[in-house]
């Protein structure tokens, strides 16, 4: 084959470092971004913390005379790549899924998703309450002890034997987070004893007597506090609760159902629990009422906090007749440029300059990597206060868009699509899309995540549209209304809908339901 040469015109974007790392600050949870910052406090000497109650991201230059901030700007110049450097690590190529396209969601062009799941709420106070606000879930998870140090305690104050003792404390570390005992004792025997030989006498001998120590460790760890704890399955755990409490017929009825009729208590199968248990239906609900109170976890209060917090990234509160957003200042990363650092770099510049030109030479280029290590920082400390506040614009726009949210709770919530938050601040649908996503707000009906003021459109009667975000309130809201003996269909749900001028298909309400964890009809029923 003959060499031949060819030209091809062909047009890529191409991002600076400084863009890439805007883009991938904006994406980052707050968590995220935290753990950015301290990796970035470690590499970068030049970056410090703001622990002296000074404004957070104070920038170097406006400490500088006339005629340092002009040979900081000439240092910046000097320090950006150039256009042609044609280096690899100067500028990247970024294909459009990269930058310019998004995985589209359905609620983001109006129609519906098979698999909801943008549901991210967090009931709590109100980001007025200034008490609430001062909380360090670290200290109250390091105030609460884990199930496991809860069980050694009371193992401590039990008279065992060492190796009574340390068969319960085997238990204790096999148990998982609810509580529960998932491996058979026979495997833990196994672990324990090791790989053996099964027509070894001696070796089945040790198994079977550590198998029996394993069981009579069962039993006490079983005896401990929270009841409960300790059980194989959910059977279990409610009978060791049940077996606890006064002795009745409801608790004896309540003790069989548990232990053998568990499915058709979950159907809310009177009829057949009437005929497997010999009671009658009055003694049923009574027995019913004690299981229902029971608690299915055993593990859960000791579960730790901080998996249940959530940090919002901007507050809503009132202001005039309006709704103002700001942002949490908690979540902010107080940040400064080291004064000492800098100045460093200053005077051995000028010392440069000052000096032969061989010696000018020598300083620049030792300086030259301080430099740019400065300018990283003060393009970190940029890019951050950037993304807070696109943060802060993303959200006011949100807020404008859902003032009746404020008002009237999710029922009030109007269509929305990531395409009208980019319109109204000239960014594009990808931007929305990485604000959105893993960033929550502080409103007085709770925090949520800001993807939550999205929704898809519905048609009504009336020819408008209304929120899919409303409809799942106002299917809520008739669920927590119906009668438990006689519960609504999803047939039914979708007829009272389209009575109010909402049409909705069965099946789609079927889907909300469930995005919104609310159990079909028939296990609704009340017995």
């Amino acid at each position: 084959m003959k060499p031949t040469l060819q030209f091809r015109l062909s047009q890529h974007l191409a991002l600076t470092p400084q863009l890439q790392q805007s883009i991938r600050l904006l994406q980052l949870s707050t968590l995220e971004l935290h753990q950015e910052v301290e990796q970035m406090l470690e590499q970068n000497p030049f970056l410090e913390t703001n622990d002296e109650g000074a404004p957070a991201f104070e920038p170097l230059v406006e400490r500088l005379s006339p005629a340092e901030r002009a040979g900081e700007r000439e240092t910046e110049r000097a320090a950006e790549p150039s256009a042609d450097s044609g280096g690899g690590d100067e500028a990247a190529p970024l294909d459009a899924a990269d930058f310019g396209g998004t995985e589209r969601d359905d609620w983001e062009n109006g129609t519906e998703r098979e698999d909801f799941d943008g549901i991210r709420e967090t009931p709590g106070k109100s980001s007025t309450n200034n008490d609430a606000d001062e909380f360090d879930g670290q200290d109250r998870d390091a105030a609460m002890p884990s199930l496991q140090d809860h069980l050694r305690e009371q193992l401590s104050s039990l008279r065992l034997s060492a190796l009574d003792a340390a068969a319960v404390m085997v238990l204790i570390e096999s148990l998982n987070d609810d509580g529960y005992l998932d491996d058979e004792l026979e495997n833990i025997a196994e672990q324990l004893v090791g790989s053996g030989d099964e027509a070894d006498d001696k070796f089945t001998e040790q198994r079977d007597e550590l198998l029996d120590r394993l069981r009579c460790a069962r039993h006490w760890l079983q005896s401990m506090e929270p009841t409960g704890v300790g059980a194989r399955d959910l059977a279990e755990c409610l009978t060791l609760q049940l077996r606890k409490q006064p002795r009745s017929e409801a608790q004896a009825i309540a003790i069989i159902v548990c232990k053998t009729h568990l499915e058709l208590l979950a159907r809310r199968d009177l009829k057949k629990l009437m005929a497997a248990t010999g009671a009658d239906e009055d003694l049923l609900r009574k027995a019913q009422a004690l299981i229902v109170a029971l608690e299915p976890k055993p593990a859960r209060q000791f579960a730790r906090a901080e998996a249940n917090i959530v940090i919002p990234d901007v507050i809503v509160h009132k202001a005039g007749r309006g709704w103002k957003v700001v942002l949490n200042p908690d979540v902010m990363p107080k940040l400064r440029i080291n004064d000492l650092y800098a100045s460093a770099i200053r005077q051995q510049r000028g010392a440069g300059g000052a000096g032969s030109s061989s010696g000018a030479g020598a300083a620049n280029g030792s300086a030259a990597g301080l430099t740019s290590r400065l300018q990283e920082a003060r393009w970190f400390m940029k890019n951050i206060l950037q993304r807070f506040d696109t943060i802060q614009r993303v959200s006011q726009a949100i807020v404008g868009r859902q003032k009746n949210f404020f008002t009237h709770g999710a029922i009030a919530m109007k269509p929305l699509v990531l395409r009208e938050i980019a319109d109204e601040l000239g960014l594009h649908e990808s931007t929305i899309s990485r604000v959105t996503t893993a960033k929550y707000m502080a409103t007085p009906f709770g925090t949520f995540e800001l993807k939550y003021f999205f929704g898809s459109s519905l048609n009504t009667e009336t020819g408008g549209n209304a929120s899919s975000t409303a409809v799942r309130a106002l299917i809520k809201q008739i669920v927590a209304a119906e009668n438990p003996a006689k519960p609504l269909s999803d047939s039914q749900i979708s007829q009272m809908l389209d009575e109010q001028g909402i049409q909705v298909a069965r099946r789609t309400v079927a889907k909300y339901r469930e995005a919104l964890k609310i159990a079909p009809t028939q296990l609704r029923k009340a017995m």
